[in-house]
């Protein structure tokens, strides 16, 4: 696994995008000379459809890294059972961004730099696979004995890295301009306490992320997972503590959402717990651990996205 939960999924929070985004014109200019709702709703637009881009997208490299690695073990004559199948990308967000709104204003150029990289990896990446598959499925490479495998495989590696580069440049260009934006948006909104208190959860649980993330490439170390585990713990249950007292109907539904969201957080509690256990013993973290965290952290995220949402 080349990656640990990419960094884009890590931080992949949908930003709140409800209805009723009342008081959201009053701010005006006040939070970095947003223009009102307007301007905060394309921030905002922006940011989930490219994180959604940006999350579908490494999931498809992956599956395309891991395709080249096996055919480069089967073009030197190694034994590969089966080829792994690589799914067609689903990147149906990427085709709703337009542009990048002038709500970044400063950083409006940068951004669209490295979003120009990411569309043009991202493109060249396919190319790439598409021409591998070719090379593989007519057994070229018993004339040339896997050396176009291998060339293809490190072309693929490159352009990856380049795009994960870009994303996460993207990824820390927005952020300022969409914590503000979110702002505008929850202003006066009657879900603004539990959507803060659950965001807190979620940026402890990138915390934790992170630092698997780490611990997986590199050494296990337990009283540093043992620190961060009490510090979601503590999150989750204060988040469970609050009571859904929303009187507007019209957010009824949202309370299974918010219950929903909490015990897919605790349920990430119960592998993470498992995950120390097993990696104390191994001395190391697992696959199959990192594997069911991932798993976990998908749970919890998208409850999460359908709550804020």
């Amino acid at each position: 696994m080349r990656k640990i939960i990419i960094l884009a999924m890590a931080l992949s929070l949908t930003v709140v995008n409800i209805s009723c985004k009342k008081g959201a014109d009053k701010l005006g200019n006040a939070v970095l000379n947003l223009g009102g709702e307007q301007d905060a709703n394309a921030i905002i637009d922006f940011n989930n459809n490219f994180l959604d881009s940006y999350k579908s997208t490494s999931k498809h490299i992956e599956g395309i890294l891991k395709y080249a690695d096996a055919a480069v073990s089967k073009s030197k004559g190694e034994e590969v059972l089966i080829m792994p199948i690589v799914i067609s990308s689903m990147d149906y967000s990427f085709s709703k961004i337009k542009g990048v709104p002038s709500g970044f204003e400063k950083d409006k150029a940068a951004i669209e730099s490295d979003f120009n990289i990411y569309k043009t990896k991202k493109e060249t990446i396919e190319k790439k696979f598409e021409e591998f598959k070719s090379y593989m499925n007519s057994e070229d490479y018993k004339d040339d004995k896997g050396a176009k495998a291998e060339s293809l495989r490190k072309e693929l590696e490159t352009e990856a890295n380049a795009l994960y580069l870009s994303g996460e440049n993207i990824m820390m260009k927005i952020k300022p301009a969409t914590d503000a934006a979110e702002e505008v948006i929850l202003k006066d909104h009657p879900l603004k306490d539990y959507i803060i208190s659950s965001k807190s959860v979620m940026n402890s649980l990138d915390s934790v992320v992170e630092l698997l993330g780490k611990q997986y490439t590199g050494k296990f170390n337990e009283a540093d997972a043992q620190k961060k585990y009490d510090e979601f713990d503590k999150a989750v249950e204060a988040n469970s503590k609050l009571v859904f007292d929303v009187k507007d109907p019209q957010y009824a539904y949202k309370k299974s959402q918010f219950e929903s969201f909490n015990k897919n957080a605790s349920n990430f509690l119960d592998s993470y717990r498992k995950l120390i256990r097993d990696s104390k013993a191994a001395g190391k973290i697992p696959d199959s651990n990192i594997q069911q965290i991932d798993s976990s952290y998908e749970s919890v995220l998208s409850s999460y996205n359908s709550f804020v949402k």
